[in-house]
């Protein structure tokens, strides 16, 4: 393949066996020019974090990471009391929640990561509005307020 022009990197090569019914199980190991390419439970391919059993939880917790990581580099504009809400409202839906839903349209989502992800987000909105929990004012009036959809209903 090499003469080609296809060129596989031995030191950063890696596999892993996707174990969806636990029925199969392979014994072996994988080799490349006699060296031995180690296997792994889970590894990054396009943004996405895929693991071994199928789960996504990963990269639910990977997605909920880079978010915050994304609203702390605009958080001077959406902490900021001087900001109009509205503006608040733009810059949190094009620059954290697409990071927050990256490939989420192929994700196999059970309800306690939709329940995470919308507490994520309340908190940042929240956040966002300078609101506290401890205010007690209703997540439906603070979402109409910035005029923000539910981010489950955004990935249905």
């Amino acid at each position: 393949m090499e003469s080609r022009g296809f060129c596989i990197s031995r030191s950063k090569t890696e596999y892993l066996h996707c174990c969806f019914s636990r029925t199969v199980e392979v014994r072996g190991e994988v080799t490349l020019d006699g060296m031995k390419i180690p296997k792994v439970d889970k590894f990054r391919y396009l943004g996405s974090i895929i693991q071994q059993n199928g789960d996504i939880d990963e990269d639910v917790n990977h997605r909920i990471k880079v978010g915050w990581q994304k609203w702390k580099y605009a958080s001077g504009v959406l902490c900021d009391k001087r900001m109009p809400v509205k503006l608040k409202d733009k810059v949190y839906r094009t620059v954290v929640r697409p990071v927050v839903m990256y490939g989420s349209e192929c994700w196999p989502l059970k309800k306690t990561q939709v329940q995470r992800l919308m507490v994520v987000e309340m908190r940042m909105i929240r956040w966002m509005c300078g609101y506290m929990r401890m205010d007690r004012i209703r997540n439906g009036v603070i979402r109409y307020l910035v005029k923000v959809a539910s981010i489950e209903d955004k990935m249905r």
